[in-house]
């Protein structure tokens, strides 16, 4: 079968013309989202989150030095991409609290991450054990798996 892409390609190309954060009815990887503690409850949201690939990209001083001390080139964030895609989840649902994210996949330009979101003060969320001790901003905190990993608290 000639001209025919593979399911995840066309994903990819569905996903690149839409918003960089949107929200799904129901996780891409669901073995992946159970496993970093996704239930399919009230009060619990999954969002996928598109972001740039590669190094950070600087913008160039306007004013005059040798180009070795612009400090555009060679610089690495000490963030990482995934760890960016949390935060941009988080900030589009400012009255959601980020419990883990997971990589679905990439293209030529773009990451795609999905992120799982808990709603802290649903009555639902409030009465299940795993998912109440959530803590505020523990995103922007670096308490998140993909924070910690880049804190250098995982090995």
């Amino acid at each position: 079968m000639q001209g025919q892409r593979s399911v995840p390609v066309d994903r990819m190309v569905k996903w690149r013309e839409g918003p960089s954060v949107v929200r799904i009815p129901k996780p891409t990887k669901l073995k992946r989202a159970r496993e970093l503690g996704y239930k399919a409850k009230q009060g619990v949201v999954v969002v996928r989150v598109r972001v740039r690939r590669g190094g950070r990209r600087r913008e160039r001083p306007s004013r005059g030095r040798r180009p070795k001390r612009m400090g555009v080139l060679k610089l690495t964030p000490k963030k990482s991409i995934q760890w960016m895609a949390e935060e941009r989840a988080a900030r589009k649902f400012p009255n959601l609290e980020v419990l883990n994210s997971y990589y679905v996949g990439e293209d030529g330009r773009y990451k795609y991450y999905e992120v799982i979101l808990v709603d802290p003060h649903h009555p639902v969320i409030l009465s299940d054990p795993q998912l109440s001790k959530l803590q505020r901003g523990r995103v922007f905190r670096g308490l998140t798996s993909a924070g910690r990993k880049a804190r250098g608290l995982v090995r």
